[in-house]
């Protein structure tokens, strides 16, 4: 994934395009690229989680957040990005555009169960109070 970032910040496309796997590499729009390129000032990566992808492992996926400035405004290319190993390389297959994590789940505490905190008081007297 650093590796492509560093490619669209430096306008190396054969990079970007010899890095997409096998079946997408025909819809690659090197044009939309050059483009795109041209227009933007990347400004940072972040990583935001990763799932395997490790030396043993076929596949891996990468949450990332890269930041850019388009026309002075600041703004966020936010994806989740899947990857498999192919000939030993590290290769593009698919990305979903601003992934949603797990909804989290809140579970409500009665008044007078025992408070989560593990005080031994009940919940009314403790944290709920």
């Amino acid at each position: 994934m650093r590796s492509r970032f560093a490619a669209y910040v430096h306008g190396d496309l054969d990079h970007i395009e010899n890095t997409h796997a096998k079946e997408v590499r025909d819809s690659f729009n090197r044009s939309a690229a050059e483009s795109t390129a041209k227009s933007v000032e990347w400004v940072n990566l972040e990583i935001r989680s990763t799932a395997d992808g490790g030396e043993n492992d076929d596949t891996g996926t990468v949450e990332f957040a890269a930041r850019f400035k388009k026309d002075g405004e600041l703004q966020v290319h936010h994806e989740r990005s899947s990857f498999r190993r192919e000939e030993g390389r590290w290769v593009y297959v698919d990305g979903q555009m601003n992934p949603k994590g797990e909804p989290l789940r809140v579970e409500k505490v009665g008044r007078n169960e025992p408070c989560p905190c593990g005080s031994g008081k009940k919940y009314k007297k403790c944290c709920g109070a």
